[in-house]
């Protein structure tokens, strides 16, 4: 069973290095900016996976009343799931939607 682990922490994102806010009313799990994220999760939170490869965003998915970002893992291969955000920018979720793969 997944637990989820609250962290939500301001961090620079390592694909274009801008500095991300906390999320404030979830944990923040990617850049709002590219939405790149980082394989650090075995769990939601929990900051216990060794990989630590950079999650590209391939692919978007309809999830419920809200959106899905599908990364694949530059390092391991493996792909993952994250919920977008209120303030992702939607302009680079239209791009992901529109790359053919």
């Amino acid at each position: 069973m997944k637990r989820f682990n609250m962290i939500d922490d301001d961090f620079i994102c390592e694909n274009c290095k801008k500095e991300v806010s906390k999320l404030k009313y979830t944990a923040r799990d990617h850049c709002n900016f590219c939405l790149y994220s980082k394989h650090v999760d075995v769990n939601p939170g929990d900051r216990l996976n060794t990989c630590l490869g950079m999650l590209v965003p391939i692919d978007i998915e309809k999830y419920k009343d809200t959106y899905k970002i599908i990364y694949k893992c530059k390092k391991c291969g493996n792909t993952h799931k994250n919920i977008i955000a209120k303030d992702d920018n939607f302009d680079e979720i239209l791009n992901i939607m529109k790359k053919e793969f």
